[in-house]
């Protein structure tokens, strides 16, 4: 059995964003994304939480973007709002 992504903290941030952004299908402002996601775990260090979503484009390109400046979305929703 794969050892689960979400075993690692960064697993977990990295999860809890792709999360919000799928119930966000217009996406979310990075300052938005990290309020939501300290909010789902207020365990987590801001520090951390801040790397994982400055890269989520970087890590998760087949998924991820960001159709304007500080605005993340998934790839799959790209024709919800007619970027």
């Amino acid at each position: 059995m794969k050892k689960s992504h979400q075993s690692t903290i960064t697993g977990r941030v990295n999860a809890l964003a792709l999360n919000l952004l799928e119930e966000h299908p217009d996406g979310l402002q990075w300052s938005e994304l990290l309020k939501k996601i300290m909010a789902a775990d207020p365990t987590l260090h801001p520090k951390t939480v801040n790397g994982c979503v400055w890269q989520l484009v970087n890590r998760f390109p087949d998924q991820v973007y960001k159709p304007s400046k500080g605005l993340f979305r998934l790839i799959k929703n790209k024709s919800v709002s007619h970027d």
